[in-house]
């Protein structure tokens, strides 16, 4: 039996994470994998759809250029080569991440770990035993529980596409369904996006769910509302969606569900080290990533809280600070978490939506401001997409819980926005701001 001071069980963004900066600290730490390293982000995730965003960008610029007088188009795109050249840079990230592990001191463990108790696991034929041992599996997309459902794929399935499908249903409502809808759409392929009810990102504010659907159908995507699944049939190249109010959705070359994640806790033996998980699935942790047995933990996608790249990897170094940096009470506050949903355009968020606003502090202490334009960018090009913000701002010195924006940009410009709102910016300090012109982000200091 091999003895170390921490175990993390899951080689993702979280887990990489918290293990680098335990080692920093001279604790003898273990990760256990048994995929590639850097977990959904790096090889199904944030990284390769951020490649695929940029292709459908590219797309988009290449349509907009006769708008600024260049004769240029965009009559073949190869698929392919995007992923293959795709496919390599992922390779060389996996490469990075082990040898980063290797220059720390982390043991890389290359098998599936099960708990034999609750400081024990096993590992092949192998036991690994520490007094610390984090759980950072991350997640999986779902995949309804209706006939023909495997016919489809997810967006696992999406990255591994050698060319591009020419009819597609993108099954869902959360920001996968939007981002890869985007993305199929711009590249050349004809997209219905399939929703249950006739609203999408219902985790965001209302506005920002609102403007990207009549962006994407704007951009050709069609929206089927109120469509629920009841089977999928056919065969390839005429895949028919059948749903719950008799329509039959189809034919498509690629139905792709978008429909949620769970958490990847099968065969961990959970109850061996006496591990509970909520409801839904997740592993229930406290605000020090503790779980029910002392001196277990979990971080990331797994908890099913924020379920993002960077949330996994704060919460897995504000661990390691605790544990073995003599930091006692540090720990990740959830609160106004900023995100970006790579959409076409993108859009950001942090703080509070409208509706929890008013929940929270009543609708008389709520006041809220909006703005809607063309960017000037769009101003000489065929496609004419708004740009549309919020600001949401509480009690009579209206403080700034919550900023939202869908438009060119909004990516970029939410990073800087996120600290003023943790800071407890007010709208005159917003005010206060000078603008830089001529650009999107200025509409947020002079919005009135």
């Amino acid at each position: 039996m091999s003895d170390f001071d921490l175990i993390v069980i899951g080689g993702g963004s979280g887990g990489l994470a918290a293990a680098q900066r335990a080692a920093e600290y001279g604790a003898r730490v273990a990760v256990v994998e048994s995929h590639r390293l850097g977990g959904t982000c790096v090889n199904v995730g944030c990284v390769p759809k951020k490649v695929m965003w940029y292709a459908a960008d590219l797309a988009d610029a290449l349509g907009d250029a006769s708008g600024y007088g260049f004769d240029v188009s965009a009559d073949r795109h190869d698929w392919k080569q995007l992923k293959d050249r795709r496919d390599a840079y992922i390779l060389r990230l996996n490469g990075i991440y082990e040898t980063n592990l290797a220059r720390r001191g982390v043991t890389l463990v290359r098998a599936r770990a099960r708990f034999i108790d609750r400081r024990t696991v096993a590992v092949g034929d192998a036991r690994l035993s520490a007094p610390h041992i984090i759980l950072a599996t991350g997640g999986h997309p779902v995949v309804p529980s209706i006939p023909g459902a495997q016919l489809g794929i997810t967006s696992d399935g999406f990255f591994e596409l050698t060319e591009r499908p020419g009819r597609v249903a993108v099954v869902g409502s959360g920001y996968i369904a939007v981002e890869l809808a985007g993305v199929f759409a711009a590249l050349g392929s004809a997209v219905d996006l399939v929703l249950r009810t006739g609203a999408a990102l219902r985790q965001f504010d209302a506005m920002l769910g609102e403007s990207m659907l009549k962006i994407l159908g704007e951009a050709g995507v069609t929206i089927q509302t109120q469509a629920i699944p009841e089977a999928l049939r056919g065969g390839p190249h005429d895949l028919r969606l059948a749903v719950r109010d008799g329509r039959q959705l189809g034919p498509y070359d690629c139905v792709l569900w978008a429909i949620g994640r769970a958490s990847a806790v099968a065969d961990l033996g959970l109850t061996n080290a006496g591990v509970e998980c909520d409801a839904e699935g997740f592993i229930a942790t406290d605000k020090y990533q503790l779980t029910s047995t002392a001196g277990i933990y979990a971080i990331g996608d797994v908890t099913g809280r924020a379920q993002l790249t960077p949330v996994a990897i704060a919460a897995g170094r504000r661990l390691s600070d605790r544990l073995f940096g003599g930091k006692a009470d540090r720990h990740l506050d959830y609160h106004n978490i900023p995100t970006v949903v790579f959409g076409h355009p993108p859009l950001g968020t942090v703080g509070l939506t409208e509706r929890e606003a008013r929940e929270c502090y009543g609708d008389d202490n709520v006041t809220v401001f909006k703005s809607g334009f063309l960017p000037m960018y769009h101003q000489l090009t065929s496609r004419k997409p708004r740009c549309d913000m919020k600001l949401v701002t509480v009690g009579p010195e209206r403080r700034v819980v919550g900023v939202h924006v869908i438009g060119p940009g909004a990516d970029e410009m939410m990073q800087g926005f996120a600290v003023a709102v943790r800071m407890g910016a007010t709208k005159a300090d917003f005010d206060d701001t000078v603008a830089i012109h001529p650009t999107s982000a200025e509409e947020l200091v002079t919005m009135r």
